[in-house]
């Protein structure tokens, strides 16, 4: 998840920045509640981060308080569910390399399917971040079985339990995944099977390749 959004795609892009933005927070937490206990480790490591900061020292940077922005109601559940996913859509191809595969997620209409939809708001993608946590090369979300499903075809049934605003709200939802090898070729660039022909990279690829030489 975050080797693709660091290393796939453009340097100003949204998702990349996003991501070194969480990475950043999470160093400046774990250095700062280490700081008591390993202090010489702590100022070290703070000394070499790479960004401005608002304190010559870790220890002049106060106790951990973290912004209420970062707390957003159902990401957590949205997040677990589509872990839950991925790990029968993982146990269903018995340690096979999960890039050669495309995963359809089948969830009827609810809380589970909305929730879903915050990670993959197209039908299917290959870059969501729904398809980024199931290690797949692309994801196609469904509120119904597709009805070109072959008859013999192995769906992974599962069941996933929401438990939202402290318990006030909860749910338990079903889910069907399926697992099939996926027709595309390689992309040399990011490694997805999401290339027509395994010498062009990928339309996103593309895309980011473009992009870059038209800022240099």
């Amino acid at each position: 998840l975050l080797s693709c959004r660091l290393y796939c795609e453009e340097a100003k892009d949204p998702k990349r920045r996003s991501c070194q933005t969480v990475l950043a927070e999470a160093l400046d937490i774990i250095v700062r509640s280490f700081a008591p206990i390993l202090p010489h480790l702590a100022e070290e490591v703070f000394q070499y981060i790479p960004y401005k900061k608002d304190s010559e020292g870790v220890f002049r940077t106060g106790w951990i308080n973290a912004s209420s922005a970062w707390k957003k109601p159902g990401i957590e559940e949205a997040i677990e569910g589509a872990c839950a996913m991925r790990d029968s859509f993982l146990g269903s191809i018995s340690g096979k390399n999960s890039l050669e595969y495309e995963v359809i997620i089948i969830i009827e209409p609810g809380l589970l399917f909305e929730l879903m939809e915050a990670l993959q708001a197209e039908e299917t993608s290959s870059v969501s971040q729904l398809n980024e946590i199931m290690m797949a090369s692309q994801t196609t979300l469904l509120s119904e079985l597709p009805k070109e499903t072959p008859s013999d075809a192995n769906i992974i049934k599962g069941t996933f339990l929401i438990n939202l605003e402290g318990g006030d709200i909860c749910e338990q939802s079903s889910y069907k995944v399926i697992a099939r090898p996926i027709a595309k070729a390689k992309c040399p660039r990011c490694r997805r099977y999401t290339a027509e022909s395994s010498s062009t990279p990928c339309p996103r690829c593309l895309q980011v390749l473009a992009a870059g030489k038209g800022s240099t």
